[in-house]
């Protein structure tokens, strides 16, 4: 079976790099909050050009420590797209929350900007922008009217490493951005990671305190809502041997999602837009109507795919019913995710793109 992603390979290519990192900390024998941390939380946020990160235990709290940052509280109210997964609407509920979600361009299936006015309310305390499937969203629109309105901008930038416009990373542009490094991530851990990143110096404080339970000294707790939520020294270990390695990765995924681009481009199908610099290909996901139809010919021809993602935040049996978002509803029906990691070959790519190409010729006779 041809794999959506294929960490055996992604992370054989470093083993030499990953062993030599994880027997650093082994010998040193300090695993919480040491040496390795601190590089690469100054080392990732001179990657993304920012004044410092702080490494947390993973994506969601990432999410979750950012809006505990920014005092969001119960009651409040958060906006934010309700097709990336349900990531950032656990977040949001974690601190008494409550998401109020903004419908995706059709194109792009990212937040639909023209759409924030009618959505904002006089509790719309914070807006969380997905950079989904690993392209940019309108960070620039987004946070222009944030400022406009004087509300802050947290980028979740969980599948989104690296991605640049106009000479700025992914995760520099608003107020805060939460990281996530699962291991399929483009830069992923080998276990569970994440952190966040901001260029305000007092939120990068409160934030290294609620990462520690509120700590304002050892055992003192000067400030509520804290908890433990830290990267060990084996997964900074291991993080700091891959970032060298993240754009040459980033390129590659660009080359697949290319080729297919090229290789499909007759078939009817919503194709991923062109990747440029503000795209690093986390997914290459495309539409179709025959989505479940060409799901399961391509099994049977040994080539995984997903959905990224089944279900809207708003259809999910826990959330309150809301306004509809015909989009975003649209999408979950015929949105399908083809394999793309930096290790594919491309014969491998070729061979799903003559499988989907014999599956819908199969389904047009």
């Amino acid at each position: 079976m041809l794999l959506i992603n294929d960490l055996a390979r992604h992370n054989g290519a470093l083993d030499a790099e990953l062993r030599t990192a994880i027997d650093r900390v082994l010998q040193r024998g300090y695993y919480i909050l040491g040496p390795e941390n601190q590089a690469f939380e100054a080392e990732f946020a001179q990657y993304l050009g920012v004044t410092g990160t702080v490494a947390v235990g993973n994506g969601t709290d990432a999410l979750e420590l950012a809006l505990r940052t920014l005092q969001v509280s119960p009651g409040d109210e958060v906006l934010t797209v309700a097709n990336a997964g349900m990531y950032a609407s656990t977040a949001i509920r974690a601190v008494g929350a409550v998401p109020r979600y903004v419908d995706i361009e059709s194109q792009s299936m990212q937040l639909d900007v023209r759409l924030l006015d009618a959505a904002v309310t006089p509790r719309t305390r914070a807006l969380v922008l997905t950079h989904l499937y690993g392209r940019m969203a309108d960070v620039e629109g987004a946070l222009a009217w944030a400022r406009r309105r004087d509300i802050p901008l947290i980028e979740d930038c969980a599948q989104a490493h690296g991605a640049m416009r106009d000479g700025r990373r992914a995760g520099s542009w608003g107020d805060l951005a939460a990281f996530s490094f699962y291991p399929t991530k483009n830069l992923g851990a080998l276990g569970d990671g994440g952190a966040v990143a901001s260029n305000d110096v007092a939120l990068l404080e409160r934030l290294r305190s609620l990462r520690q339970y509120g700590w304002s000294g050892k055992y003192h707790v000067g400030l509520a809502g804290g908890r433990n939520s830290r990267l060990d020294e084996l997964q900074a270990a291991v993080l700091r041997a891959k970032l060298p390695c993240l754009d040459g990765w980033n390129a590659r995924r660009r080359e697949i999602v290319q080729r297919y681009r090229a290789g499909l481009v007759d078939l009817g199908w919503q194709l991923p837009l062109p990747p440029g610099e503000d795209d690093v290909a986390h997914l290459c996901v495309m539409r179709l109507a025959a989505r479940d139809a060409v799901r399961g010919a391509l099994a049977e021809a040994g080539i995984a795919t997903e959905i990224h993602y089944p279900i809207p935040d708003h259809l999910q049996s826990v959330a309150a019913p809301g306004t509809a978002l015909p989009e975003t509803e649209r999408a979950a029906l015929s949105i399908l995710t083809l394999p793309c990691f930096p290790e594919l070959a491309d014969t491998e790519v070729d061979q799903v793109i003559a499988a989907c190409r014999a599956v819908a010729a199969e389904l047009q006779a």
